[in-house]
């Protein structure tokens, strides 16, 4: 079989507007890479695709989970190795599109299984979270991680728990369990297609995108979502701009400063983003400064890539 076609890069670069013209072009279906995606009712603030861009294109793993339900990077490979293999059954080229890059490593890569945590070590994290809070975790997990501590999201208690969890019950950290590539497993083929901007253009593009959410309804989501008594620490919760759009609507925030936290929150986590994938092997980069102009060489670079183009 030809290889994927995977698109990565930053938030709000325009990855999925390049996916849909891509896959559009290769008659493709779009396998979403994006963690939060998969959670219904997260539509505005994930930049879901709408139900006319999914009507031009199929998008799988979209709507799969509900937002009290947690999603792991393992489950996301074995439910993407699966949807690409009905999509290639049917003589379909994949086109995964996405930034969650543990994710699209334990989909390409693997993951090497990581031992079973303690119980007691669970729960012991979980009573010091009650105790002192979340940022007492992670300063502990940049002192036993620190490149997990770099990579996760400040607020993601979630991720931040489980790499504290694994990295203390045992004795080796999180991130070096996670780089580990899984003896037998084979990797699978793909192109590799990265999108960037300079640093400025980006943070632009991540202000402007999050004011069009607030004035999309962004925060009548985050209220409908609460109002359906979900709590703001499930995990779907720990999104960046529903955690601070849901503080904002329990009295925590000002809209305006749950805007602003959201920009800026947007904006480590874009870096963040570039980071990791610069130091993914394979990637093919090209500028997203015009979109249209960067689709017609990126068609031009796939035509010589044995994509059955």
């Amino acid at each position: 079989m030809p290889p994927v076609l995977v698109i990565v890069g930053p938030t709000a670069v325009g990855k999925s507007a390049l996916g849909l013209r891509l896959a559009e072009w290769l008659g493709g279906e779009i396998v979403s890479a994006d963690a939060l995606q998969a959670y219904r009712g997260l539509d505005i603030g994930t930049a879901k695709p709408t139900q006319e861009e999914r009507a031009v294109v199929p998008h799988h793993l979209i709507d799969i989970l509900e937002p009290y339900e947690d999603f792991s990077a393992g489950e996301f490979a074995r439910r993407a190795r699966q949807v690409i293999a009905e999509i290639e059954s049917r003589h379909g080229m994949p086109v995964v599109v996405g930034g969650s890059g543990l994710y699209l490593r334990a989909l390409l890569d693997g993951l090497s299984p990581i031992p079973a945590v303690e119980p007691s070590v669970r729960e012991d994290l979980r009573q010091q979270l009650q105790r002192q809070g979340l940022p007492a975790l992670l300063e502990e997990l940049r002192e036993v991680d620190p490149a997990s501590a770099a990579r996760l999201r400040p607020g993601d208690t979630q991720r931040v728990l489980r790499a504290l969890e694994v990295s203390i019950s045992t004795g080796r950290p999180f991130s070096a369990w996670i780089s580990d590539r899984p003896v037998g497993e084979p990797s699978l083929e793909a192109v590799r297609v990265g999108l960037t901007l300079e640093r400025g253009l980006l943070y632009d593009r991540v202000a402007h995108r999050v004011h069009r959410m607030i004035e999309a309804g962004w925060v009548e989501e985050v209220e409908q979502l609460l109002g359906q008594g979900l709590s703001p620490h499930l995990p779907a919760f720990q999104a960046i701009g529903y955690r601070q759009l849901a503080a904002h609507l329990t009295g925590e925030l000002s809209l305006e400063d749950a805007i602003e936290e959201t920009i800026r929150a947007t904006r480590r986590f874009a870096k963040r983003q570039l980071t990791w994938f610069r130091k993914e092997k394979e990637i093919t980069w090209f500028s997203a400064e015009d979109l249209e102009a960067t689709s017609q060489t990126i068609r031009s670079f796939l035509a010589g890539q044995e994509l059955g183009v």
